[in-house]
């Protein structure tokens, strides 16, 4: 079952982002914050008394004209709209009510999804009191304030956006059915490759629209085996939003992976990986999902000779360092050029993904890798690795017992993922890692 979605909407320069890196950030205590590895921040995974959501934020509006304001402020509201569960308005209460927020209003009391309105830049209630009244008027309830800047008023602001969740959600079948979300930039032909992959298989289980977000999920079997194809590439409107989907498709991949076991990024071999898609693989690495790269249209990719297969899986590795461990698919949604190899793919991901190492074998590669590699020090103090054993599946998260956490660097925890992967595999999975400190005295027993 995915999270919730809370979305941020409103015009620009209301203090959109300033709340968003506020919910966001590690001094409320109320997220996870998980290091990026794309280039910017559009969503985070938070949690408030137990009540965790996904948080997106909008972005920010750059416009050329009064039109075109209205134009992209409505084309980024129905975007929000189709994807959250929860949506935050937020306006300004120093510009006071503007045309804007009005025609924004509008369409969000058509929406059916709850609306939390927000008054930001509120520095005293006191002082503002009637200031923050006179947003009663946009028909959407009863305005919280806050300061974004300040930080004040955002536990009633988050008490007032849980109180909207869902709160009898049915969970998802529990099945032998491995879940695959299709994700990736429009055009890529994310749609085709379902299609080809369902008309390939007689013996469909069912085809029905998905549990949350628009997604449509079809259930086929394969060779025994069921899967579930979350495909997110449905969700153009009719309006045909170009500009703005792009930029806004990440946010329906957040949810479709959060459901999926496994994630398919599609790209489009015309136009070779892009910053998009970097960012969509990077949600999928850091949720510890499943990851396979499937390089659609490659019947169709000009001038291509020995060589040119090798040069763009270079370019897809250079682009997506972080997710070496991921196998790269070269297909056609079209003519069905080796697409039906996407099943024994999927195969081999899930049982890395659920795969278990012994922790005496697994103490063995550690130490041997350290006899061959010594671990960092610092200042004398070298790194001591007391003990190692696996913890959980899906992603495989290991749990490492040691003297000092700031010992314990990047490279050299990388350096042991890659012994790891050496003797067991993991394809197509990220593999986890917990630091934890021994005692003095327990290090001295």
């Amino acid at each position: 079952m995915s999270k919730p979605i809370v979305a941020i909407a409103g015009r620009a320069n209301v203090g959109k982002s300033t709340l968003f890196n506020v919910i966001s950030g590690t001094k409320l205590s109320i997220v996870q914050d998980k290091p990026g590895v794309t280039r910017d921040r559009i969503y985070a995974d938070c949690d408030w008394n137990g009540r965790e959501f996904t948080l997106i934020d909008t972005g920010g509006i750059e416009p050329e004209s009064d039109d075109v304001i209205v134009k992209q402020m409505r084309e980024q509201a129905l975007i929000a709209i189709e994807t959250a569960d929860v949506i935050v308005f937020i306006v300004d209460v120093r510009d006071g009510l503007t045309d804007i927020d009005y025609q924004v209003a509008d369409m969000l009391r058509r929406a059916k999804k709850p609306v939390v309105l927000c008054v930001n830049k509120v520095d005293s209630f006191q002082k503002q009191e009637n200031d923050i009244y006179e947003f009663y008027n946009l028909g959407l309830g009863d305005p919280v304030a806050v300061s974004a800047q300040g930080r004040l008023g955002i536990g009633d602001l988050l008490d007032e956006i849980t109180k909207n969740f869902p709160e009898n959600v049915k969970e998802e079948k529990d099945d032998d059915a491995v879940k695959v979300a299709i994700v990736g930039r429009p055009n890529a032909g994310k749609s085709s490759i379902v299609n080809r992959l369902l008309g390939e298989n007689r013996m469909i289980v069912s085809d029905v629209a998905g549990t949350t977000r628009d997604a449509v999920d079809s259930r086929v079997k394969h060779n025994g085996q069921e899967y579930v194809f979350i495909d997110t590439a449905g969700l153009r409107r009719k309006s045909k939003i170009k500009e703005d989907i792009e930029r806004y498709s990440i946010i329906r991949a957040v949810a479709a992976i959060d459901r999926a076991d496994i994630v398919v990024l599609v790209i489009d071999g015309k136009e070779g990986i892009s910053e998009q898609d970097a960012k969509i693989a990077g949600i999928a690495h850091e949720k510890g999902k499943g990851m396979i790269v499937l390089v659609n249209k490659w019947d169709i990719v000009p001038d291509k000779n020995d060589k040119t297969q090798k040069k763009f899986a270079e370019d897809i590795r250079k682009t997506l360092p972080f997710m070496l461990y991921a196998d790269i698919m070269f297909v056609s949604a079209v003519t069905g050029q080796r697409l039906i190899k996407i099943y024994d793919e999927i195969d081999l991901v899930r049982q890395a993904q659920c795969l278990r190492v012994q922790t005496g074998v697994l103490n063995e590669i550690v130490a041997e890798a350290a006899a061959m590699q010594q671990p960092p020090s610092d200042k004398g103090k070298r790194l001591r690795i007391y003990y190692v054993t696996q913890v959980g599946v899906q992603p495989p998260t290991f749990v490492f017992f040691i003297n000092d956490k700031n010992l314990f660097h990047f490279s050299y925890q990388r350096y042991l993922e890659n012994k790891i992967r050496e003797a067991y595999g993991f394809n197509g999975t990220p593999i986890h890692f917990i630091k934890r400190e021994r005692k003095k005295d327990e290090q001295d027993e």
